[in-house]
């Protein structure tokens, strides 16, 4: 097998999306990672714990000694034959560790001894993560954004997915940016949305694209914050505004925050007990809305919710649902909305049905 040189080349590596083994301890990588990254240890959080104390009382030399006590025999072998499998299925791709340094160098080196070369991210995480700051800050800075905004259930995000030049950041935040976002798996970490979002900016740019198009947005989607200098040019931005009818944004909130979510539970968990998370998922979204929607409206939603669940749960229909969903939207968010829109209103450069604005936008070369 050929042996391919390590490299410092983050730029291609992260938008070509090639495979990256990472073999930090667990709890580094939960912390923050890259896409395509897959963690397979050197060594379990405990280890590495142990081998940390050893290096702060004697030194690296000895903590070196206890890392190859800790790592040996079969517990060697096992994740040696990980990173065996990993490579033998990722031939292109890379692996790091923290720095760079001693962990991504013994990886490398056990590997080679089994037989199998397999190049490393020179710097390693850190290094990568730095280039990625500046690459999001210099890409936000050499950007040009338009705003695809409009009531709630109009298709904002259905305009986003049918253009070239935009970033889903409610794809990339794993939320659709509601109380009721919340998808039946988790989120993830700021860092990690924060590499995606650089990366999505990077390969935008790599093909000339420098006028996006971005769905409007607050700070934060679910719990991912937009960079602060991003959310400053989307307040000054220019806006497109959807235009949809009550009914057709009353069946795509139907399909999203009810077939779709139940369906996601269902897959995750199973039939019963999928049911009962995404009937106290919905619930708890409108509890969060309490204050807002004020005691008796929030009773009134909750009863007709409460009803739509047990229909559902009977029968398997979702009709009674639409009972909660078109009060919610005409009495809660669409005021809400409508403020929003005239504070906007000097911003609002095109306005248009949910097929208008996409023609428009793809026209406009979004």
């Amino acid at each position: 097998m050929s042996t391919r040189p390590d490299t410092e080349d983050f730029a291609s590596v992260l938008m070509s999306g090639v495979p990256l083994l990472d073999v930090r301890a667990p709890v580094e990588f939960t912390q923050g990672a890259f896409p395509a990254s897959v963690n397979l240890p050197l060594m379990n959080d405990e280890e590495r714990h142990l081998v940390g104390l050893k290096y702060k009382n004697a030194g690296q030399d000895k903590a070196i000694i206890l890392g190859h006590e800790l790592v040996s025999g079969d517990i060697k072998a096992q994740r040696v034959d990980q990173w065996v499998k990993f490579a033998q299925e990722h031939p292109e791709g890379y692996l790091y560790c923290f720095r760079g340094g001693l962990r991504s160098r013994i990886s490398q080196q056990w590997l080679a001894e089994a037989g199998l070369p397999y190049p490393r991210i020179i710097g390693g995480y850190k290094a990568m993560r730095s280039f990625l700051i500046e690459k999001l800050s210099a890409s936000i800075a050499s950007s040009k954004f338009v705003l695809i905004a409009g009531f709630t259930g109009c298709g904002k995000t259905q305009v986003i997915q049918q253009l070239d030049a935009t970033i889903d950041l409610e794809k990339l935040a794993h939320h659709r940016g509601s109380s009721f976002g919340k998808h039946a798996t988790d989120q993830p970490v700021q860092i990690d949305f924060d590499n995606s979002l650089a990366i999505a900016f990077m390969r935008l740019h790599a093909a000339g694209k420098r006028n996006i198009a971005l769905e409007d947005e607050s700070r934060l989607i679910g719990k991912c914050a937009l960079p602060i200098p991003l959310r400053d040019i989307m307040q000054v931005s220019p806006v497109i505004w959807v235009e949809e009818p009550t009914e057709s944004r009353v069946e795509r909130i139907l399909h999203d925050y009810v077939e779709d979510l139940g369906g996601q539970f269902v897959r995750k968990l199973g039939a019963e007990a999928g049911f009962e998370a995404f009937s106290a998922r919905l619930l708890e979204s409108l509890q969060n809305l309490y204050k807002r929607l004020g005691g008796e409206r929030h009773s009134r939603l909750n009863l007709l919710m409460l009803e739509a669940l047990a229909s559902q749960k009977a029968t398997g229909a979702l009709e009674a649902h639409r009972g909660w969903i078109r009060p919610l939207l005409t009495e809660y968010y669409d005021p809400m909305y409508e403020h929003q829109r005239a504070g906007k209103a000097s911003r609002i450069i095109f306005s248009g049905d949910r097929e208008t604005v996409t023609r428009h936008l793809k026209q406009q070369g979004y």
